[in-house]
């Protein structure tokens, strides 16, 4: 099953288990969204929405937030000794597609359990 969602302007295609990168989304990294801009529905039977699908959602782990590439806008009029330089870097947030959602339901699955770091010293002891 996937699903095509609309956020921050864009359109993503998305199957459970998908990481993506979108524009920023409201949420605590390790906390469940849903994303509720579902257009269509696809599987054995697709859905399409006008404009989305009533009542269907898709639930998305939100993993990481960060910034993106840094982007140079430069300009210069030549011969007038004018230039001008600025930069941004726009906010990204990394997300985990958990399940599509139909029929108005709940997520079912929460966050998953981080993995623990092992410690090198305890590494190094258990070699010797």
């Amino acid at each position: 099953m996937f699903a095509v969602i609309k956020t921050g302007g864009k359109q993503y295609r998305v199957v459970p288990d998908d990481v993506l990168e979108v524009g920023k989304i409201e949420g605590e990294v390790g906390s469940i969204v849903q994303l509720n801009d579902v257009l269509v529905v696809g599987g054995d039977t697709p859905v399409l929405g006008v404009p989305t699908v009533a009542g269907a959602s898709v639930a998305v782990e939100v993993l990481d937030h960060k910034r993106g590439p840094k982007v140079i806008a430069f300009k210069k009029r030549r011969r007038k000794n004018s230039r001008r330089k600025r930069g941004y870097r726009d906010e990204i947030t990394v997300l985990r597609v958990s399940e599509i959602l139909t029929d108005g339901a709940k997520p079912t699955k929460g966050p998953r359990p981080k993995k623990e770091k092992v410690a090198k010293e305890s590494a190094q002891e258990a070699a010797e």
